[in-house]
């Protein structure tokens, strides 16, 4: 007996106490000019200081160990980058990891992602299961890639007939997961919340087939409980005006702006006409009145406007074509930014596995390109506005003092061509280094399933 005692109580016994880890030295960045993210002017000459994975100070470069002090200075990891460009690492704002989850192909996606100077990506809904898992991961620098913030999905009972919820909920039932919620006016709102948030989402996608005010009611208990919500820009039945009157943070997808102008919102998902491109001849002044509603409400938009290039590129000589052509997505965001509505650089939709860098490096161009941004403008939709969506602007997005170390060097300066954001040098993540020429590239093997998908 005494013995089984014993036993017991090693299997209870209080935890050992972590010990305090010893500070590493400071790490010095070294002769970058400082594409901020916040919008202001190129900073050429400085130097970026790291210390425990934060900012400790941008200051030039000849001043840097005047800031540290003699002691410090001696310690110092210098990295002489001299003549290269530093902008915040990179943030898509809308991918999908987990849909029909394969780790193996994920884990090689979010090695992509971190050595092309990604450094948070925001998932759009997928099997929290293994997302949550990944999130970890990454997080505590146990596997290389981003952090990732995701969304729990909730939407009307008749969208879970969609292949992707019922891939997104093997083993269980889509619409009746914490993950993957129908919701209809006798819910009970604060319950499915609060299931949601217990998967460790960020925030709630509110997807499709929802009236405005169910939206409304939902988003309004998500806030109660620390969440943000993210959705389309039209639920079906509910339309732009009602989603954004809802309160939600951000909504994607820029031409399902276009569904404000329709005589009649389609009732429903699966079933939604075209975006009437007759409304549109003469500009988008029929968008207006939603463009300061989105504005008084500081509603971000998440455009896509590479998913739009990607449906139409993949539309064979038999398939319908997309709802909406890309000239109009890029016009409808121009518009959006024009009227001083913050956006976003998601893509919902990624380059082919064996491209070198993923598709956000596309979005950024085809708002230089075709949403006529600055690249200025583009950098911080990349950066601080994405930082934005997922509630993190004050903790990552642009390069200050107190943020984390997230940063992408460049060799070549983005602000007199965009496509210069393509010459990655070294992406930073807290202070962990990745050269562009040590990435390993994706492997057949590991995308072998995505290519079977095909």
């Amino acid at each position: 007996m005494l013995r089984r005692i014993a036993l017991a109580s090693c299997l209870f016994a209080a935890p050992a106490i972590a010990q305090t880890p010893v500070a590493k030295p400071p790490v010095v960045y070294n002769g970058v000019t400082v594409i901020d993210g916040t919008g202001a002017a190129a900073k050429p000459g400085m130097a970026i200081v790291a210390r425990d994975g934060r900012i400790d100070a941008i200051v030039p470069s000849a001043q840097w160990r005047l800031k540290l002090g003699a002691k410090l200075a001696a310690t110092a990891q210098v990295i002489d980058l001299h003549g290269d460009y530093a902008v915040p690492g990179l943030i898509d704002s809308h991918v999908h990891l987990a849909t029909d989850p394969d780790p193996v192909f994920i884990a090689a996606q979010l090695r992509r992602y971190i050595y092309s100077g990604v450094t948070t990506v925001r998932d759009m809904a997928g099997d929290t299961r293994v997302l949550g898992y990944f999130a970890r991961q990454t997080l505590l620098h146990k596997m290389e890639g981003p952090d990732i913030y995701y969304a729990a999905l909730m939407a009307g009972p008749q969208f879970f007939h969609d292949p992707r919820t019922i891939a997104a909920a093997q083993g269980a039932v889509p619409g009746a997961v914490p993950w993957m919620q129908a919701m209809t006016d006798d819910t009970d709102i604060p319950l499915a919340v609060a299931r949601a948030k217990g998967t460790g989402a960020t925030a709630l996608k509110l997807y499709a087939d929802m009236p405005g005010e169910l939206d409304a009611k939902i988003t309004a208990e998500a806030h109660r409980q620390g969440m943000l919500v993210w959705g389309h820009a039209a639920t079906f039945p509910a339309s732009p005006m009602e989603t954004v009157d809802a309160g939600e943070d951000v909504v994607s997808h820029a031409c399902m702006l276009a569904y404000q102008a329709s005589d009649k919102v389609p009732p429903e998902y699966h079933h939604r006409a075209p975006v009437d491109d007759a409304k549109f001849a003469n500009g988008t002044a029929a968008l207006d009145p939603l463009f300061a509603d989105m504005k008084s409400h500081h509603t971000i938009l998440d455009a896509t406007i590479y998913v739009y290039k990607a449906m139409w590129d993949e539309t064979g000589p038999k398939s319908p074509p997309p709802y909406c052509k890309t000239e109009l997505a890029a016009r409808i965001a121009k518009a959006a930014h024009r009227s001083g509505i913050e956006i976003s650089t998601g893509t919902d939709a990624d380059t082919d596995w064996d491209k070198p860098l993923p598709s956000v490096f596309d979005e950024i161009a085809l708002l230089v390109n075709s949403a006529g941004f600055t690249p200025m403008e583009a950098i911080r939709s990349a950066t601080l506005i994405g930082a934005k969506t997922v509630g993190q602007d004050k903790n990552f997005g642009s390069l200050e003092t107190g943020k984390r170390a997230n940063i992408l060097f460049v060799s070549k300066d983005p602000l007199t061509d965009i496509e210069n954001l393509r010459t990655a040098v070294l992406t930073v993540k807290d202070s962990e280094e990745f050269w562009r020429s040590k990435y390993p590239p994706i492997t057949r093997n590991e995308a072998k399933n995505e290519i079977a998908g095909h």
